[in-house]
């Protein structure tokens, strides 16, 4: 069983104000000992990720960003990675590609973090991640990360309503009125599955911010996703969100855990 986790960890684990989260998340990631580890919001830490990465037993694969935090894939030995690299577009944040040998075949996994303040730039976004996972993603691909989405199909009303006005725009179309789910749509409509509801996830609705860190941005909603090739999603065993512990401070975000069959 291959264990894949998605984590934005706010900006590199640290806060402006000195305080060091860099252990909890550790803490984290070696009590859930994912064999793939795919993290976004790395400000500061793409200079020391190798130094985290060893401590986790962990291989970092570095996407760089070219305007806000880097991302990265990190992968366990003795897993083989066969490719690694960038999706090469203008993305606010970044999107970092490694490509897995595994009995079923090669795994490809795409870590990255949408725009944060703009829905049509979102929607941007997916379309060029859309068109990456087409051209060079293979039978078996797995997109993930912190989309910066609210999924579609559900009503979001009520949740939006209780964030302040700046907050809640970034989720409103231009109109001000209609939710802006288009990015996760525009990947769905793509041939991507939703692993969350395709498992029947676990807790209430797989909601990944806030968590007891805080979050004044957020108002109870799921914005971190695993997308999957069809021939990879019927071989998801299990999705969880990570609660509890250390995962309650070390980020604004809680990761998120899918086990994947990939036996031959």
């Amino acid at each position: 069983m291959l264990r894949v986790m998605t984590w934005n960890i706010r900006t590199g684990g640290r806060d402006r104000d000195g305080t060091d989260r860099r252990d909890r998340i550790l803490s984290v990631v070696t009590a859930q000992r994912p064999d793939v580890l795919a993290l976004q919001e790395l400000r500061g830490l793409d200079r020391t990720l190798g130094a985290l990465a060893r401590r986790a037993g962990l291989t970092p694969y570095l996407g760089r960003s070219w305007f806000g935090q880097s991302v990265a894939v990190l992968v366990r030995p003795p897993l083989r990675v066969l490719a690694a690299g960038s999706v090469r577009r203008p993305f606010h944040h970044a999107a970092a590609r490694v490509r897995i040998a595994t009995p079923a075949g090669p795994l490809t996994v795409v870590s990255t973090h949408l725009n944060p303040y703009s829905g049509w730039r979102r929607r941007i976004e997916a379309g060029w991640l859309a068109a990456a996972m087409r051209r060079g993603g293979g039978d078996l691909a797995l997109l993930v990360g912190d989309l910066n989405t609210l999924e579609p199909a559900v009503d979001h009303a009520e949740r939006l309503a209780g964030l302040a006005a700046a907050y809640r725009r970034r989720h409103l179309r231009r109109d001000g009125l209609t939710v802006d789910t288009r990015a996760v749509a525009r990947l769905l409509d793509g041939g991507l599955v939703d692993l969350w509801p395709r498992t029947g996830g676990d807790g209430p609705g797989g909601l990944t911010v806030p968590t007891r860190y805080g979050g004044a941005e957020f108002a109870g909603m799921r914005l971190d996703y695993l997308l999957a090739t069809p021939a990879l999603a019927d071989r998801v065993r299990a999705v969880r969100v990570i609660r509890g512990g250390d995962a309650d401070t070390a980020s604004d975000h809680y990761p998120v855990l899918a086990e994947l069959d990939v036996d031959a």
